[in-house]
């Protein structure tokens, strides 16, 4: 398992690297539409590019030193100490200790749905987030299953990627809803159409109505693909991860069975946040987990592999 666990290490790091060109690369490229469709001309379209380049370079570097934050500010957690929850603070350094990796910050999202996330860019930079419901419902060895869980995503680096994605996936959607509406509310009028008016033709009104038909298209479906990256593999090693940790299958296998069971909706999640979650706090997604567009694995599935480990 050690030698899985390390492969996994180097793997997430290659695919973090392959992450920021992917996105580099589709940031520029709609910005060179974008510049095109609204300049008509080749320079204007390139002088977007460039300011686009500009922009995901940016976002790479606040989504690397920020995004964990970034992440813990959008879904209200706020951080606690030692005295505001001990038996809380004394699990995660146990589990801590046991990993081999230094405390994380340790955050509390008042909200009575259950759920838990971690966040940061590597172990030294880490946070656990865990919901007001999930720490009242559980038992202190299902508590320690969840803790196990998340202190393995920081141990195998699925933290920095699962981060990375996050923000890239709600950078992107969001400048494809701002084009889109631009589209809308400005009647796609741009020097682009304005020439193309100047001569009569009504061809760029046509491109630019497919233009705006083809982003709204793309938007949801590159967030899924791109939430597709982090694969379910990395939440039945984060289980497996939780097991070494804590020896003690059936601490998560219960914890699982109450966040599956729970039907309170997180009010603060999103589609951009949603796949840093040990199970996915969207239910109308939990509900169809079966599907392969999921990050999520079945729940019933994982308790099943847990119980498994137990006998």
């Amino acid at each position: 398992m050690a030698e899985t666990f390390h492969e996994l290490i180097a793997q997430n790091k290659r695919n973090t690297w392959l992450l920021i060109v992917c996105f580099t690369i589709f940031f520029v490229g709609l910005g060179l539409l974008i510049g095109y469709v609204w300049g008509g001309s080749l320079p204007f379209a390139i002088g977007v590019a460039v300011l686009a380049a500009i922009i995901s370079f940016f976002l790479t570097l606040a989504s690397y030193y920020g995004g964990g934050d970034m992440m813990l500010s959008v879904s209200h957690a706020q951080e606690i100490q030692k005295a505001d929850d001990p038996q809380l603070f004394n699990v995660v350094e146990e589990l801590s200790i046991a990993g081999g990796i230094p405390m994380p910050r340790v955050y509390v999202i008042n909200e009575p749905a259950m759920n838990a996330f971690a966040t940061g860019r590597d172990p030294n930079h880490a946070a656990v987030a865990i919901t007001a419901g999930l720490r009242q419902k559980l038992t202190r060895d299902e508590l320690q299953g969840v803790i196990g869980h998340e202190l393995s995503h920081v141990r195998h680096y699925d933290i920095l990627f699962a981060t990375l994605v996050a923000v890239m996936v709600g950078s992107l959607v969001m400048l494809c809803d701002i084009f889109l509406r631009s589209m809308w509310w400005g009647g796609g009028r741009g020097r682009s159409r304005d020439r193309d008016d100047s001569k009569g033709g009504g061809g760029l009104q046509v491109i630019l109505l497919v233009v705006a038909l083809v982003l709204a298209i793309i938007a949801p479906i590159l967030a899924k693909i791109i939430e597709m990256a982090i694969s379910r593999q990395r939440e039945y090693l984060a289980d497996d991860g939780s097991v070494e940790l804590t020896r003690n299958p059936r601490g998560l296998a219960d914890a699982l069975a109450k966040l599956s069971s729970d039907e309170e909706p997180l009010q603060v999640a999103n589609r951009a946040t949603a796949p840093l979650y040990i199970v996915h706090p969207i239910k109308k997604f939990e509900d169809r987990s079966e599907s392969i567009f999921d990050t999520h694995p079945p729940t019933s599935e994982r308790i099943k592999r847990l119980l498994a480990m137990s006998a």
